[in-house]
């Protein structure tokens, strides 16, 4: 098994790390302290570790801001900048809904990121980790420790070698103190240690809705157990298994405890969000990414047409489905799929999407004057403008997701659209609007603005009015 090491850009301009190992429902885990995607991968038994973890599951990992192939350069060390960067990474794949794994440093940012978003995640899981950082030490530990590791890094690291994996053998000991020599600067490390003092999520807590495993190991000097058990007793929902062991770093001592403990706690069924065809995308990562205009139709009350008449609604929707193909292609459009009563089109420019839309509406009016009330089939459309994961001839991630949610609250007969839409086209089409403020969608984090096109359905299509030029949007 390899894993493949790509990057994404945070809105601050950031470039992150992450890798993704496997195939199947996504567990994403965040950095601890510091480090090294590149280096995990040159351990045997951190390999071997994450390579069991990916057996029957996605799993994407990313190198901290200031640590391994991210960007190195760093002044903002805050908890509030560690969620940021995680949020970063889960929109750029646009992971719907997921496991999260924090361990260590990297518990409190899980936390934090569970309690903002807790339709996000399936699952929450949480190795030898804690609430309060700073109660994880003395502060004169605290303040030896940073002070060592500035004043000579390769005499810290390998203390701190002793530290986080004391049942290591001497190869791994070494291997472990060059590790941290080459994820982070001492000055670095040192600024990323003084961080845990400010962590801090008790509040948080009794918040957490997601599932959650609590795993701690007895001996645990890093991370002493009595944390793990304060967090089992204030999360709700929450169960605690306790392993033998005195190792902090997960993938060192007996790794096998912690595998049991996450297969027999993650449902398969339960923690899948996304389609195995995107899975698989993601671990091969052979994708492609576009920003697209994407188109979503259904049939209102379709339900009630195939109970009243299934022959006849079938034939009536694929004579249907015909107009609005040959539509969508004279527009330079494509159709992506059309299962059951949906049908789901992708565009390179947001005004052949909208133009589009329109006239099928505008086609399919006239069609229904033409048939009784009982055997009319009115759609829905929803347009959204939005970054989509093109595997073959499919598309999925949130773009296509949200054009589907705008779909369903559009009025039968009527087209709704997206803030990133309305954007491109407000000037540019001579067609009215009418806003109906942020909507929260299933499966999206951010609420989405959406406007109702205030189009008369007893224009003619010619009536659709632009200013000639294709908009493209690449």
């Amino acid at each position: 098994m390899e894993q493949k090491i790509h990057f994404c850009t945070t809105p601050e301009g950031v470039n992150l790390a992450y890798s993704i190992l496997g195939e199947g429902p996504v567990i994403v885990i965040p950095p601890a302290w510091i480090s090294h995607i590149k280096l995990d991968w040159e351990s045997p038994k951190t390999r071997s570790y994450l390579e069991k973890l990916a057996s029957n599951h996605s799993v994407i990992r990313y190198d901290k801001h200031g640590c391994g192939l991210s960007d190195r350069d760093r002044k903002d060390f805050t908890l509030e900048k560690e969620v940021s960067n995680l949020e970063a990474i889960i929109n750029h794949l646009e992971l719907p809904r997921f496991a999260l794994f924090g361990y260590s440093q990297s518990g409190p940012i899980s936390i934090a990121y569970a309690a903002k978003y807790p339709e996000c995640v399936s699952h929450l899981i949480l190795y030898g980790t804690y609430a309060r950082g700073i109660d994880t030490k003395t502060p004169e530990l605290a303040a030896s420790l940073a002070s060592l590791v500035r004043a000579s890094w390769g005499l810290g690291s390998k203390t701190l070698a002793d530290r986080y994996v004391p049942g290591a053998d001497k190869a791994g000991l070494e291997y472990f103190a060059r590790y941290q020599r080459e994820a982070a600067t001492g000055e670095m490390a040192a600024r990323l240690l003084e961080l845990t003092n400010n962590l801090d999520v008790t509040d948080l807590l009794p918040k957490i809705t997601s599932p959650t495993l609590v795993i701690h190991r007895q001996e645990d000097e890093v991370a002493p157990v009595e944390f793990g058990r304060q967090l089992a007793v204030s999360i709700p929902n929450s169960r605690l298994v306790l392993l033998e062991g005195k190792d902090h770093v997960p993938g060192f001592g007996d790794s096998e405890g912690i595998l049991r403990a996450i297969a027999e706690f993650l449902d398969p069924d339960d923690v899948a969000p996304i389609e195995k065809s995107e899975s698989k995308s993601l671990k091969d990562k052979g994708f492609k990414r576009k920003l697209t205009a994407i188109l979503s139709a259904d049939v209102e009350e379709y339900s009630r047409l195939m109970n009243d008449d299934e022959d006849e609604t079938i034939s009536t929707l694929s004579n249907y489905r015909e107009i609005m193909t040959a539509l969508i292609l004279k527009h330079r459009g494509r159709v992506v799929d059309s299962t059951g009563d949906n049908l789901l089109a992708a565009f390179t420019s947001v005004r052949d999407a909208v133009q589009c839309a329109v006239v099928i509406q505008n086609e399919l009016k006239a069609k229904n004057d033409k048939l009784s009330e009982t055997r009319r089939m009115v759609f829905r459309i929803g347009i959204n403008l939005g970054d989509v994961v093109e595997d073959g001839d499919r598309i999925y991630g949130d773009g296509v997701n949200i054009a589907a949610r705008i779909e369903s609250l559009a009025e039968g007969g009527g087209i709704c659209i997206s803030g990133t839409v309305f954007d491109q086209i407000e000037n540019k089409l001579s067609l009215g609007y009418e806003y109906w403020g942020e909507k929260k969608v299933k499966n999206i984090p951010k609420a989405v603005r959406v406007y109702q096109i205030k189009m008369d359905l007893e224009d003619s299509p010619s009536k659709v009015k632009g200013d000639n030029k294709v908009h493209r949007i690449y």
